[in-house]
C-alpha cells in the first residue's frame, strides 16, 4: 500500500497521560528505532527546506495527512485485485476490519467494513465525495444486522483512482454516519488524449465447493474538442454462491425442534454496471460535470437465513422450499445515480458544489412479515421496498492572512431520505396486532422519511512555522430529532523535519435510521429472539419502531508520532471512542399484542468506549523493494452496561506487504495478514448467559498470498496470483449465536489471472 504523507500533530497533553504504559512503551520503541537509522540526510536539510514543505492548503487537505487516515492507490489494486467486492483490499488498512454489523453473528458471512470496532453502520461509504445509501433500503433487525453486503461493491476495481480511508476526528466533518469513520471511493478522471482498456479477471478457488469468479469490464475517456470531455464504462461480475452443504461437517449446533441445523456459506452476487459522465469546462478554471450511472445487484442465494441456518435443513423450510431458490437470485438491487458537480477557481479562493439524486430498488422474494424470518422464504412473490436520496453539497474555500496564514472554509449540506417499504407492516395487518394508544393495523403508512440541513466551518491556521492548528464546527438540524453540534479541533507539530506530532478530538452524531425510528415498523422475532425474561407467550416477540430516540454520539479522539525520512516511514497512534446512546431493541415490553406477542421497543440503552492503537511501518530495503506493514491492536470494545462487544474483531491484526519492481516489465509481491483471537459476547440474544458452543472462540489464524505482474507492451499487461497460499481455511460453525465468534467462513486457497488490453 502507499505509504503516507508525514502527519504533523500537536501533542495534547491530557490526552498523552491517559495512554497506557503498553503505549508509552511501543511507542517509544517506535520512535527509537526511528531516531537510530541513518540520518545524514535529515542533518543536512535546512530550515529553508521546511519552510518549503510546509504549504498551506485547505482543512480538509490538512485533515486528509490525519493518523488516521490512509490510502489505497490505483497500483495498490492492481497488484492485489480483489474478487469481487473492494472491501477484500479497503480491509487491509489499519484500523479495518470486516464484521457483521453486531456481535451476534446471525449474518457473519455478510460482512461489512468496519472502522475501528465501530460497525459498519457507522462507517459513511462515499463514491467522488458523494453518499452511498442503499444499504439503508434492507431492514434491521432487533440484533441490528441488515441482509446487505454493504456499499463497496458498487464500484468496479478497475476504475478506481484510489481510495481514501479516514478514521477518528477527521472524520468529523462529514457528518451524519462518519462516527467510525469514511471510506471515499474516488474514480478515475479525464485522461488529456482519447484513451480506455478493457479487463478480465478470474478467481478460482482450489475447492469446487467454493464460489468462482469471473469479471470483465470496459472504460474509456478523453476530450471532446477545446470544451468537452467524457468518461464510460462498463462491468459484469459474477460470483457464485458457496455449496449450500459447505459447512455442514463443522456445525454443531440444532433448531429449536432438536434437528440438525446447519449453517450457510457465502452468498454469491452477480454485478452489472454502466456510468457516464460528461465535463464540460466553458471557461478557464470552471468545470461542470454531468454523471448518471445504473448498477444492479443481484444475491445468488447459498440458503442463509436470518438465525445463521441453512436452507438445506428441511425441518427449517417454512411455507414454499428455500432449498428450491438455492443457487437463483433470491433478492435483486438496483442503484441509480444522477448528479451534477460544479468546481471553480476564483482569485479569492476555490469552490465547489453537487446534487446528486439516488434511488435503491430493493426487491426480495417473499420472506417472513414484518420484517421477520428474513431469508426463511415463504413466497414466491417478490416485494420491493424503494429509497430515494436526494443530496446538495457547497463548500468555499478562502485564503488569507489575519497575523498569520489562513484557509477558512465554509460549506452547507442538505440530505433528504425516502423509504417505502410496503412489507414492513405486513405482520400488523395479518396478526392483527393492537395495543392501548397504538394507530390501528391498517391505517398506518408504509412509508417514512428524515431530512438533515448542515452547515460547517473549518479554519486552517499556521500558527507558527511548524504548527498548524484547524478547529472545526459542524451543524446539523434534523427534521425529526432536532439540533446536533459536532466541534472539531486537530493540530500537528513539526518537531524536527522527520518527526511530526498530530493529535485531534470530534464528537460526532448519528441519527436512528429510517426504520428505527419509523413507528409503523415491526420486526418479529417469531419466538426465538425474546428476552429469557419474557419468553414466547405464543405470538413471539416485535420490536416497535420509535419516533422519541435520541441520535447516538462519539467523542472521537486519537494522538500519534511519525517518522519519515530515506523512504522510512514508521508511525504509531493511540485512539478512543467515547460512544453514547447507542440504539438497541429493549429488552423490557411496552406491551403486549392481540396474539399475546410481547412488544419490545428501539431505545438509547448503551454506552460504549473502544480504543486501541495503530501503527504501520515501511522500509526501503533497496530502491525497487519495499517491506511495508501496518498493525491494528484493539484495548477495548465493549459497552458499558452488559460489559459485550460492539462487534466481533480480532484482538489484533497485521498486514504485511513486500512489494519488488524486479525491472520495468516484472513486478512481484508477497502478502501476509495476522488475525489475532476473536471472542464472541457471554450474554446470548436472548439476554441470557452464554454456555456451551455459543461461547466458541475463533483463534489466531494467518493468510499469506503471492502475486506477479507483467507488462507486455503499452497495450497489454496480465497479472497471476495465489490467494492463502497456505490453504488456512476456517468455516462457519453454528447458526445464529450457537457460531461463538466462528460466525464466517474464511476460503480457502485460490488462484486468479487478469488480463488488461489498452488502446
Amino acid at each position: 500500500m502507499s505509504a503516507l504523507p508525514p502527519p504533523r500533530v500537536n501533542p495534547l497533553s491530557q490526552a498523552v497521560r491517559s495512554l497506557s504504559p503498553f503505549c508509552r512503551n511501543l511507542r517509544w520503541a517506535f520512535l527509537g528505532m526511528a531516531l537510530a537509522l541513518p540520518a545524514a540526510a535529515q542533518e543536512a536539510e535546512t530550515d529553508a527546506t521546511l519552510q518549503e514543505i510546509r504549504v498551506l492548503g485547505t482543512a480538509e487537505e490538512e485533515l486528509k495527512q490525519a493518523p488516521g487516515v490512509s490510502t489505497i492507490t490505483a497500483e495498490d489494486i492492481e497488484k492485489r485485485p480483489p474478487a469481487n467486492d473492494l472491501s477484500d483490499i479497503i480491509r487491509r488498512m489499519p484500523g479495518v476490519n470486516l464484521t457483521g454489523n453486531s456481535a451476534t453473528g446471525t449474518r457473519g458471512n455478510n460482512r461489512q467494513i468496519d472502522l475501528r470496532g465501530m460497525g459498519p453502520e457507522n462507517t459513511l461509504i462515499l463514491i467522488d465525495g458523494k453518499p452511498v445509501t442503499s444499504r439503508n433500503s434492507v431492514r434491521y433487525t432487533r440484533s441490528g444486522e441488515r441482509d446487505s453486503r454493504g456499499d463497496t461493491n458498487w464500484m468496479p476495481a478497475e476504475m478506481v483512482e484510489r481510495i481514501e480511508v479516514i478514521r477518528g476526528p477527521a472524520a468529523a466533518r462529514y457528518g451524519n454516519g462518519a462516527a467510525g469513520g469514511v471510506v471515499n471511493i474516488i474514480t478515475k478522471g479525464i485522461p488529456k488524449q482519447v484513451s480506455g482498456s478493457t479487463t478480465f479477471y478470474t478467481n478460482q478457488p482450489q475447492r469446487s465447493e467454493e464460489g468462482d469468479t469471473y469479471r470483465i469490464n470496459f472504460n474509456a475517456a478523453g476530450p471532446i474538442g477545446d470544451q468537452f470531455g467524457f468518461r464510460v464504462y462498463g462491468n459484469y461480475n459474477r460470483t457464485d454462491a458457496d455449496d449450500p452443504d459447505i459447512n455442514v461437517d463443522n456445525t454443531t449446533s440444532v433448531t429449536n425442534t432438536g434437528a440438525p441445523s446447519y449453517a450457510a456459506g457465502r452468498e454469491g452476487v452477480r454485478n452489472r454496471d454502466l456510468k457516464a459522465m460528461l465535463r464540460w469546462q466553458p471557461v478557464e478554471d470552471h468545470t461542470l460535470d454531468l454523471e448518471a450511472g445504473y448498477s444492479r445487484q443481484g444475491n445468488i442465494y447459498a440458503g442463509d437465513t436470518n438465525t445463521g441456518v441453512s436452507a438445506t435443513d428441511p425441518d427449517d423450510a417454512n411455507g414454499s422450499d428455500p432449498a428450491s431458490f438455492l443457487g437463483d437470485e433470491t433478492n435483486i438491487m438496483t442503484r441509480e445515480t444522477w448528479a451534477i458537480t460544479h468546481k471553480g477557481k476564483y482569485s479569492f479562493g476555490k469552490s465547489s458544489a453537487y446534487f446528486q439524486y439516488e434511488n435503491t430498488k430493493n426487491k426480495r422474494l417473499g420472506e417472513g412479515a414484518a420484517g421477520g424470518g428474513d431469508g426463511n422464504i415463504n413466497s414466491d412473490e417478490k416485494f420491493t421496498s424503494e429509497l430515494k436520496g436526494y443530496t446538495f453539497n457547497a463548500q468555499l474555500d478562502v485564503p488569507f492572512k489575519l497575523g498569520v496564514k489562513q484557509v477558512l472554509t465554509a460549506g452547507v449540506e442538505w440530505n433528504r431520505q425516502e423509504l417505502d417499504d410496503p412489507r414492513s407492516i405486513q405482520n400488523a395487518v395479518v396478526d392483527g396486532l393492537g395495543w392501548p394508544g397504538v394507530v390501528p393495523a391498517m391505517q398506518r403508512g408504509t412509508d417514512i422519511d428524515a431530512s438533515i440541513t448542515s452547515a460547517f466551518v473549518e479554519d486552517n491556521i499556521e500558527v507558527a512555522q511548524n504548527l498548524i492548528l484547524t478547529p472545526g464546527l459542524r451543524f446539523d438540524h434534523h427534521s425529526e430529532f432536532g439540533n446536533n453540534w459536532s466541534p472539531s479541533l486537530n493540530a500537528s507539530y513539526m518537531l524536527t523535519p522527520a518527526i511530526t506530532l498530530k493529535g485531534g478530538i470530534a464528537r460526532t452524531f448519528k441519527a436512528p435510521n429510517l426504520y428505527q425510528m419509523n413507528p409503523n415498523y415491526l420486526w418479529n422475532t417469531r419466538g426465538n429472539g425474546c428476552p429469557v425474561n419474557y419468553p414466547s407467550a405464543g405470538g413471539g416477540c416485535y420490536v416497535l419502531g420509535n419516533d422519541k430516540l435520541d441520535p447516538e454520539i462519539s467523542l472521537n479522539k486519537e494522538i500519534g508520532i511519525n517518522y519519515t525520512a530515506n523512504g522510512w516511514n514508521a508511525g504509531l497512534t493511540y485512539f478512543r471512542n467515547d460512544y453514547d446512546n447507542k440504539i438497541t431493541a429493549g429488552d423490557i415490553p411496552i406491551g403486549q399484542a392481540t396474539n399475546r406477542g410481547w412488544i419490545m421497543q428501539w431505545e438509547n440503552a448503551t454506552d460504549a468506549v473502544i480504543a486501541g492503537y495503530e501503527g504501520n511501518l515501511l522500509i526501503p530495503l533497496s530502491h525497487n523493494l519495499n517491506w511495508s506493514n501496518n498493525l491494528t491492536y484493539m484495548v477495548r470494545n465493549k459497552d458499558k452496561q452488559k460489559n459485550q462487544p460492539l462487534t466481533i474483531v480480532p484482538k489484533y491484526t497485521v498486514n504485511s506487504t513486500l512489494d519488488w519492481q524486479v525491472n520495468d516489465k516484472l513486478s512481484l509481491v508477497l502478502t501476509a495478514a495476522f488475525y489475532g483471537k476473536q471472542k464472541p459476547r457471554t450474554i446470548n440474544t436472548q439476554n441470557a448467559a452464554a454456555t456451551g458452543d455459543q461461547l466458541r472462540t475463533r483463534p489466531e489464524y494467518s493468510l499469506w498470498g503471492i502475486g506477479a505482474g507483467y507488462t507486455f507492451n503499452k497495450y497489454l499487461k496480465g497479472r497471476v496470483g495465489i490467494s492463502n497460499l497456505f490453504d488456512k481455511i476456517f468455516y462457519r460453525e453454528g447458526s445464529g449465536s450457537t457460531a461463538g465468534a466462528a460466525t464466517y467462513n474464511e476460503p480457502g486457497r485460490a488462484y486468479y489471472v487478469s488480463i488488461t488490453a489498452s488502446y
